[in-house]
């Protein structure tokens, strides 16, 4: 028993890994993981870049590959690849829980990200590549993005929504998700049961860009000054509280009723990029039933080291309501920071991807003899 498994068993939150690469997949790492209370895995463009680019486990199917397909094809070959051998890992959780946990999350292109049609083809084309229940695809909350949400819910498909920074915006992909169910059974489908989601909730970032502002509109003031490092927690309380809200109640009860399940709040960006705040500032702080956080490796490795395992989400509202109004006092407009931190995580993602795509056509041209010029 870790304490991986005791946040699941005592408190009815779900650890999942953020990270995915093939010789953890190889070298039964990530099976270890598993077995020691890991319950799912979300993976994105970065973390594909940083796995493909930075070992050569990747090359001799990647040397195949080009001889008969273009350089992006052949990437998308390499992540199913992984995605396909994870979600086998990850099956007998899935089982085991009635679809409750197990899940794989894959992202769509980025370039997609404000292309609401163009992520509805690609989500759709992942869903049916891939082809396994235990798969979540990745689609940013964009508003673009939200429209594709819905579209996917509404063919039954099972969807990580990612890159929610604003609790305006978690709001719309929460309606969203319950206006595709809605239409889902409306098209005849009698079990919900069959769907999943998340709602990925980014966190230490919003610190990052809040204690920026803080820091410019402060001019002395210490109380402000002590809201440094606190923005984050209590914005993602405050999303738990709605949460709560709009999981309830008779529009709520008519899904359930046709075994609909709740889209989990997911807590993602949840390693410190602070030093001066504690590793686990946004894993302690965040802990309750219905929920999932997403950790890199070195975060779980702290939290089954040194973690705290009790119930953190729903304490002190009162404060959370407090410290975002005293920030929106000093001008620091949470709706703001979102728009920026959104578009700061879609340019991450396509800059991670384009650099990729550029890495490995100048592996393929070293493959095949050409240095490219």
């Amino acid at each position: 028993m870790t304490k991986l498994n005791e946040l699941f068993d005592q408190q009815g939150q779900s650890p999942w890994l953020d990270n995915l690469r093939r010789d953890w997949i190889q070298d039964g790492t990530l099976a270890g993981l598993v077995a020691a209370g890991i319950r799912g895995i979300t993976s994105n463009p970065t973390i594909f870049a940083n796995a493909i680019a930075g070992q050569d486990t990747y090359d001799a199917q990647f040397g195949s590959l080009i001889a008969t397909t273009s350089v992006e094809d052949a990437y998308w070959d390499l992540v199913v690849d992984d995605i396909n051998h994870a979600l086998t890992i990850l099956r007998p959780v899935f089982d085991a829980s009635q679809g409750g946990d197990g899940y794989v999350s894959v992202e769509v292109a980025p370039s997609l990200a404000h292309d609401t049609e163009g992520t509805i083809t690609a989500a759709r084309e992942l869903h049916q590549r891939i082809d396994q229940p235990n798969v979540l695809v990745k689609i940013p909350a964009t508003v673009e993005g939200v429209p594709a949400i819905r579209q996917m819910i509404a063919e039954g498909r099972s969807i990580n929504v990612t890159l929610i920074f604003s609790l305006s915006r978690y709001r719309a992909v929460i309606e969203a998700y319950l206006d595709g169910l809605e239409a889902y059974a409306a098209s005849g489908a009698t079990d919900l049961s069959r769907v999943a989601s998340v709602a990925s909730f980014f966190i230490s970032r919003v610190d990052t860009e809040v204690d920026r502002r803080i820091e410019a509109a402060a001019r002395g003031d210490q109380t402000l000054l002590d809201s440094r490092g606190k923005a984050a927690v209590a914005q993602a309380r405050l999303a738990y509280r709605l949460f709560d809200e709009l999981f309830s109640g008779p529009r709520w009860e008519a899904l359930a009723a046709k075994g609909a399940h709740v889209q989990r709040p997911l807590w993602a960006s949840t390693s410190t990029k602070n030093p001066a705040y504690p590793d686990l500032a946004y894993v302690d702080t965040l802990i309750g039933p219905h929920t999932v956080n997403t950790m890199p490796d070195g975060t779980v490795a702290d939290f089954r080291d040194h973690g705290t395992v009790a119930r953190t989400v729903d304490t002190d509202l009162d404060g959370a309501d407090q410290l975002i109004a005293r920030l929106a006092e000093a001008g620091i407009d949470m709706e703001e920071v979102a728009q920026v931190l959104e578009a700061e995580g879609v340019a991450s993602f396509s800059k991670s991807f384009d650099e990729l795509m550029q890495s490995l056509a100048d592996k393929a041209n070293q493959l095949s003899g050409t240095d490219g010029a």
